[in-house]
């Protein structure tokens, strides 16, 4: 498979009704576009991270497109996802300050219609460019929105190595329970399990 066919290609937004947590990626990569999955890339941790957090009831592998049943299941949780930008690219630093700005701009007009509880960006240095704040940090945001609460949490990649699975998980858990989805955050465990 010619993975550049799919530059500038879009994945749909996974939206259920009712959405309680939405996460918002940066721009869809590549294999995600030719998958037509969030997240499809073999070695991101985002959907390790989501069932850790007990956010999903088993592990999502969407490196070949969701299974009926796994677009089902988060559907059931109330668990959607878009991207800031919607055009695919191999990288995301290839995306412009204009993207960024613009896919902001689309990413209001969503929440004001849909109104989750919580909305997740998982990116950022997007996130620190496209609103000028460039000291953000993970966690809790001051919300342009109200009644829907913001979380910057960090990018599943597997480029950002700061960051584990556990740590994912944790951050991602806490999005989660403030939406509702999860009763309780995930269990601290010794973090040098997953860090080789």
């Amino acid at each position: 498979m010619d993975l550049t066919d799919y530059y500038g290609a879009t994945v749909p937004d996974l939206l259920p009704e009712p959405l309680k947590l939405l996460f918002v990626g940066i721009n869809p990569s590549l294999m995600s576009a030719a998958t037509g999955s969030h997240f499809a890339r073999k070695g991101n941790r985002f959907w390790p991270a989501l069932h850790r957090a007990g956010i999903t009831e088993w592990l999502i592998d969407a490196s070949e497109g969701f299974r009926p049943e796994d677009e089902a299941h988060l559907h059931e949780r109330g668990v959607g996802i878009t991207n800031i930008v919607s055009a695919a690219t191999a990288r995301a630093d290839e995306l412009t300050q204009q993207q960024i700005e613009e896919g902001l701009a689309r990413l209001r007009e969503l929440v004001d219609k849909r109104r989750p509880a919580v909305v997740a960006i998982v990116g950022i240095t997007a996130w620190r460019q496209g609103t000028g704040r460039k000291k953000a940090s993970v966690g809790w945001q001051d919300s342009p929105w109200e009644d829907v609460g913001v979380f910057l949490a960090p990018n599943p990649s597997g480029l950002n190595a700061h960051y584990q699975v556990p740590d994912l998980a944790r951050a991602y858990g806490e999005a989660a329970l403030q939406a509702g989805v999860i009763t309780a955050l995930p269990p601290d465990e010794d973090p040098a399990e997953d860090r080789g």
